[in-house]
């Protein structure tokens, strides 16, 4: 009920060389280029206790899994979200 009473608004853009390129966008890629940037800088090997094993993988690697996975876990939730 409240969301019909809001007036629309236009979203935050920004324009280079003729583009009009949304501020959100552009977070998002600040924030890919600091995480590719702090995966690739973190290159020594760690080792990751599971329940039951334990394996010695480079840092970057478990960084990149953690990573995707929550990717994957926000375009799920942003899917089912939408579905509504």
């Amino acid at each position: 009920m409240a969301r019909a009473a809001e007036k629309s608004h236009e979203r935050s853009k920004l324009t280079v060389k003729g583009r009009d390129i949304r501020l959100r966008t552009i977070g998002f890629v600040a924030l890919a280029v600091l995480a590719v940037w702090f995966i690739a800088a973190n290159t020594k090997s760690v080792t990751i206790r599971l329940w039951v094993a334990d394996v010695t993988l480079p840092l970057w690697t478990v960084l990149a899994g953690t990573l995707l996975a929550g990717i994957v876990l926000g375009l799920l939730i942003a899917y089912r979200r939408a579905r509504r």
